[in-house]
């Protein structure tokens, strides 16, 4: 292992990031970014000194958070589909799309401020979801359950739309909505 490598955190401490990351999303989303890290660190049942070792700054806490999402977001895809016929994984994870929607509507200044600065917290977030959206519609289409001649990049597109259109959580009613049109729109009849 290179010098340069950074170490593996002990169990306790990659239970406190998750702890803050988690927490961070819930403060966020429901008082923006003005949030105080402390609201955070106490929320997330650890100290001021935990939550500036782990994130020393505001922008890194909001960098760390996206791309927490984007990971908890596309690792859900194969757990959903261990658990469920396709089309309802599909169904789920198309719900978990607008939760991650929602938690990066509430950070969306922040990502943009980060992103003008030449350090992209996207990174490959597009590939990772499109991805996921791909292993979901391979499964459903295996299983004669959605349509063939609709690409993976067409349902992104389509989630993209709804999400622009219906973000925030006073819009989730007509998203979830939106979701079921695109979805029934996929689907085969008998």
């Amino acid at each position: 292992m290179s010098d340069l490598a950074p170490r593996p955190l002990r169990a306790d401490a990659q239970r406190n990031r998750e702890k803050i990351l988690t927490a961070a999303v819930r403060v966020f989303t429901a008082e923006g970014l003005d949030a105080h890290l402390e609201r955070i660190a106490k929320e997330a049942g650890v100290g001021s000194a935990t939550l500036y070792r782990n994130f020393p700054t505001r922008e890194a806490l909001v960098e760390a958070v996206y791309r927490n999402e984007v990971a908890h977001l596309c690792g859900a895809a194969p757990a959903l589909l261990a658990q469920e016929p396709p089309l309802e994984a599909l169904r789920a994870w198309t719900r978990l799309f607008l939760d991650y929607v929602t938690a990066k509507y509430g950070m969306i200044d922040a990502l943009r401020a980060i992103a003008a600065t030449g350090n992209s917290p996207y990174g490959h977030s597009r590939e990772m979801i499109q991805a996921a959206i791909t292993a979901l519609m391979d499964a459903c289409t295996a299983a004669g359950a959605i349509r063939t001649d609709v690409r993976p990049t067409d349902l992104f597109a389509a989630l993209e739309g709804i999400a622009l259109t219906s973000a925030g959580a006073d819009h989730r009613p007509q998203a979830e909505r939106l979701l079921d049109l695109i979805l029934d729109g996929l689907t085969l009849r008998p």
